[in-house]
């Protein structure tokens, strides 16, 4: 390789360096997870809170429902015997 075709290569490729590494960096930017801030970390928190509070009503819930089923069963369950 000539001299010349050699700096023209390294032209080349610092060109295309100074070109692509914004738009790299722009990317890189755009891909990369971002941290909560702290009030949508505070409103997942209260809304996670909120879930779980219904959860366990809703559970509470179930289990009153369960022991109707029994009570029900068993006072069929009675009348069936007589």
């Amino acid at each position: 390789m000539r001299e010349g075709d050699v700096i023209a290569l390294l032209g080349v490729v610092a060109g295309a360096m100074v070109i692509l590494f914004p738009i790299v960096r722009a990317l890189a930017e755009r891909i990369r997870p971002r941290a909560l801030d702290a009030g949508l970390r505070e409103e997942l928190q209260i809304l996670r809170e909120d879930l779980l509070a219904e959860i366990q009503q809703a559970r509470r819930e179930i289990g009153d429902l369960g022991e109707r089923v029994d009570f029900t069963e068993r006072l069929l369950a009675k009348k069936a015997e007589r």
